[in-house]
């Protein structure tokens, strides 16, 4: 696809669609070449793939560690509160 056509649904300039296009072409997720005044992007399949597997590891991850942050959570809530004569 052109980058023109890309940069048209979005409220900013050409030239920062650019900058995000040299960022995704940096991490190996889009491809693109010049053809006379029309740069045309391609999508790299096989690294979008790889960031998507890398997201949803994380994901897991960080979903494990905050279900068993909600469970001790939830037993300090029903755990009432100790009457230490010390204090």
């Amino acid at each position: 696809m052109a980058v023109t056509a890309l940069a048209e649904p979005f409220p900013m300039s050409l030239a920062a669609v650019l900058q995000h296009v040299r960022v995704l072409e940096a991490s190996g997720i889009v491809r693109s070449e010049k053809i006379g005044r029309v740069r045309t992007c391609h999508l790299q399949s096989a690294a979008l793939r790889s960031a998507e597997q890398w997201i949803s590891e994380r994901r897991a991850l960080w979903e494990h560690r905050l279900d068993r942050l909600g469970e001790f959570l939830a037993e300090q809530d029903a755990t009432p509160p100790s009457t230490d004569s010390k204090r």
